[in-house]
């Protein structure tokens, strides 16, 4: 299993980002994707999550109406929309993801994800 992350960089307060999750070696392409953020010093903090029908999403409060959750058609890879970014939204993204072999999760809890990315810098500035 796989997940490479890509489309983060430096944007400025108010832009907008596109990040990309590319997922590999799922047997039955995953149950849940999420994307979770990072700064240093801190655990990953959950800031979405979707299931892999595309019907359910999960958000965190605090990126909830400027950041969007999504998956192409073929399910393999998954999208974090970010708009109206904030300083508070700079930090490393990691994508994680979740197979159906596994029950009931919480979707925006690290603990439920057994497959990560190395992660996708952004950094916001005013």
């Amino acid at each position: 299993v796989q997940l490479v992350e890509s489309g983060g960089g430096s944007a400025r307060t108010g832009d907008s980002l596109r990040l990309t999750c590319t997922t590999s070696g799922f047997n039955k392409s995953w149950k849940y994707t999420a994307w979770f953020r990072q700064t240093a010093g801190q655990r990953p903090d959950g800031v979405a999550a979707l299931i892999a029908s595309g019907i359910l999403t999960h958000y965190a409060d605090f990126v909830k109406g400027r950041f969007t959750i999504s998956r192409d058609g073929h399910k393999n890879t998954a999208f974090l929309q970010m708009n109206d970014l904030q300083s508070e939204g700079s930090g490393l993204y990691f994508c994680a993801a979740v197979s159906w072999k596994v029950g009931q999760i919480e979707p925006l809890d690290e603990n439920s994800y057994p497959n990560w990315g190395r992660g996708t810098p952004v950094t916001v500035s005013s």
